[in-house]
């Protein structure tokens, strides 16, 4: 098979070449899956220079996030018996540690069903980032009909999933960008309104857009923007802590924390297929529903194409130059030549 192999950390996505690599041999618990589609994330730009929190043993292929074709089921349950969920030639979007190839290994819990009428394209750009913000809004923030959502870096993967499910439950969403573009394209995705973060003014610009000037009631925050947030978020509002994108942990004066009664609230979602599994079905039962229900549809950056692993490093370059809008992801043809 073919694969981009990490034999020793590279100073950037332009050092990553393809190669043949030996064919993969599924544990037992395992199925074997031949990708016709791999997602770009930031963590990938990480992991390939050495710098990320959960580093394989070298060598080892990279890429994460993937749409594809069962080709093998697994041989042995882990632990309950029960016969496979997924037959050969279903149809499936995962993660698991090998997705810049053409094959991967992965296990049943990290693998949903492709949902109907999506292309591998767009599923496979979906297993992070929609239960990501699913799981902040709807699990830990309570979003509920009439609630003013902000949402920064709105036009990014987990921004514009946040968008689609924000307005699902019935939400007013303020969206932040920073170029044109990016703002246009989270309205296309539902925001109601688009404010530009770059502008220092932007705090008071979204408490306008609010009744009364009263400010929003959840702030979703992947960047690292919770301390200008607050100047701008309502009596008992929710911030979400997403990530920090913008490289710095912030430090937060608590005293406003506690003068507008507001909670900072984190989410972690990858620590819940440990500690608290029984919510990782409810959050893609909910997904699903609102996937069925024509509410939630792709976030993948089409301006531009990627095609084959060859790819993948010109990709990763647009995703870490900031080039690009919601999810990266390169469209892999089947072997031999035909396409998807």
């Amino acid at each position: 098979m073919r694969a981009i192999q990490v034999k020793q950390y590279v100073k950037g996505p332009e050092d990553l070449t393809v190669t043949t690599v030996p064919d993969l041999i599924p544990s037992p618990s395992e199925y074997l899956i031949a990708i016709h589609a791999t997602a770009t994330n930031f963590f990938d730009l990480l992991q390939i220079r050495g710098k990320y929190q959960h580093q394989p043993a070298l060598p080892w292929i990279a890429g994460s996030e993937f749409s594809g074709t069962i080709i093998r089921t697994p041989s042995s349950s882990s632990s309950s018996q029960k016969p496979p969920k997924f037959a050969v030639g279903d149809k499936v979007f995962g993660a698991s540690q090998g997705g810049y190839a053409t094959h991967i290994a992965a296990r049943e819990d990290r693998l949903r069903p492709v949902p109907r009428d999506w292309t591998f394209f767009d599923a496979a750009g979906l297993f992070v980032t929609a239960p990501t913000s699913y799981a902040a809004l709807v699990t830990r923030a309570h979003v509920q009909k009439g609630d003013y959502v902000l949402v920064h870096a709105a036009a990014g993967g987990v921004g514009l999933a946040a968008v689609q499910i924000a307005k699902a439950f019935g939400a007013t969403v303020i969206a932040t960008a920073g170029t044109k573009q990016k703002r246009d394209v989270a309205i296309s995705y539902g925001a109601d309104h688009a404010v530009d973060y770059t502008d220092a003014a932007w705090p008071e610009q979204v408490k306008q857009l609010t009744p009364e000037g009263r400010g929003v009631d959840i702030v979703y925050d992947p960047v690292g923007m919770i301390a200008p947030s607050m100047k701008c978020i309502a009596w008992n509002g929710r911030l979400l802590v997403i990530g920090f994108a913008a490289g710095d942990i912030e430090k937060v004066a608590m005293n406003r924390v506690l003068l507008k009664n507001i909670s900072i609230v984190g989410l972690h979602w990858g620590v819940y297929a440990t500690m608290e599994p029984e919510t990782v079905e409810v959050v893609w039962d909910g997904l699903f529903k609102l996937m069925e229900e024509g509410k939630f549809r792709g976030t993948c950056f089409t301006d531009r194409e990627f095609v084959g692993l060859e790819s993948v490093p010109e990709a990763l370059k647009a995703l870490g130059g900031r080039e690009t809008w919601g999810k990266v992801v390169v469209k892999l043809p089947a072997e031999g030549g035909s396409k998807i």
